[in-house]
């Protein structure tokens, strides 16, 4: 088990009276792979936007990468976690170039200014673009991608920081089959390599789930339904727990998990 990477401590989340989290304990450490997995409405984003320093809690503890959240400086802890999500993309300016949006998040904005890119910089932006395999778009317009091009572009962005800490936000909702299960291999691909960073990813499809992932989370109406080593936590009872809805669940050679509602 390697050093702790995020502590959650009794947190709850609220907006306008409502609970968005609920007592939230969580740790993560920096050899691990989480997937956090819920209904639409569990808390999944919000406990997303926690991690990554964008929201802070009503109550409770939050210590990301060894500092204390309302005790340090976000803009100076922000670079070290790399984020891919729907909400960071819908900021980025329309005509920005894929090169430069990438290239951006050395500095933690969004939008090619004035500010100066060494040889290095731009170097690891396009072997991150390329290994994402999107070395083809590298001078297109980001709003002239497709969905499936606009995903793994947003995860060579979030890697170019060489962050200790990787949010990714429901990377496969809303591509296709063929492009899900692409992005489904690149991510297993990264989440097997040792110098990745720790990683957390979000989703409602156990499908989405990429092999290499160490643990999961479960939620349900703001609250932990279950979590710990992923053999352990997904399991049928859980996930019927979690869905509210009779599920079976099976684990296929490849290492991935499918689901299915009980036929009685």
């Amino acid at each position: 088990m390697g050093g702790q990477v995020l502590r959650l401590q009794d947190v709850t989340v609220r907006r306008d009276g409502a609970a968005l989290l609920r007592d939230i304990d969580w740790t993560v450490h920096e050899d691990e792979r989480w997937v956090v997995i819920g209904p639409n409405g569990a808390g999944k984003t919000t406990l997303l936007q926690v991690a990554g320093t964008m929201l802070f809690p009503a109550e409770g503890v939050v210590e990301i990468l060894g500092e204390r959240l309302g005790q340090t400086d976000v803009f100076d802890l922000r670079p070290r976690i790399g984020i891919a999500s729907a909400a960071l993309a819908e900021k980025v300016p329309p005509d920005e170039k894929v090169i430069d949006l990438v290239l951006t998040a050395s500095y933690a904005i969004l939008g090619r200014w004035t500010e100066e890119y060494d040889s290095n910089d731009v170097t690891r932006a396009v072997e991150l673009i390329d290994q994402l395999g999107c070395a083809h778009l590298i001078r297109r317009r980001f709003n002239t991608l497709s969905e499936g091009e606009r995903k793994r572009v947003q995860i060579a962005r979030a890697l170019m920081p060489d962050p200790e800490l990787l949010l990714l936000d429901e990377p496969a909702a809303g591509l296709d089959l063929g492009g899900r299960e692409d992005l489904v291999r690149r991510l297993s691909t990264l989440a097997n390599d040792p110098k990745a960073p720790t990683m957390v990813l979000v989703t409602h499809h156990v499908e989405e789930v990429p092999s290499g992932f160490t643990h999961a989370l479960l939620l349900r109406h703001g609250s932990v339904v279950a979590q710990g080593p992923i053999d352990q936590v997904m399991t049928a009872e859980n996930l019927s727990r979690t869905f509210a809805v009779p599920l079976t669940l099976e684990r296929g050679r490849d290492d991935r998990w499918y689901a299915r509602a009980y036929q009685f």
